[in-house]
């Protein structure tokens, strides 16, 4: 459904149950500046072969400890 960028990151299906609403009188505004290019600039600069090797290095977990198995999904041997 999304086109491919360089060093993407992986997308999150979730099941909402629920959702909580406050009134925001103390939630800041924020004005869209520009795109954030800072992945897409990254993964360009180190290339395919980079980011693989960066995945098997770095990404073999999520932050709660979960396998991501981000190798066997996009890397193909």
């Amino acid at each position: 459904m999304f086109d491919e960028l360089p060093g993407s990151r992986q997308i999150f299906d979730l099941e909402i149950d629920l959702v909580q609403g406050s009134c925001g009188t103390a939630v800041p505004f924020f004005d869209y500046q520009a795109p954030r290019n800072g992945l897409k600039d990254w993964a360009e600069q180190k290339g395919q072969t980079g980011i693989e090797e960066y995945w098997q290095l770095k990404n073999q977990k999520s932050l709660d400890g979960k396998p991501t198995n981000i190798v066997q999904k996009n890397i193909k041997s």
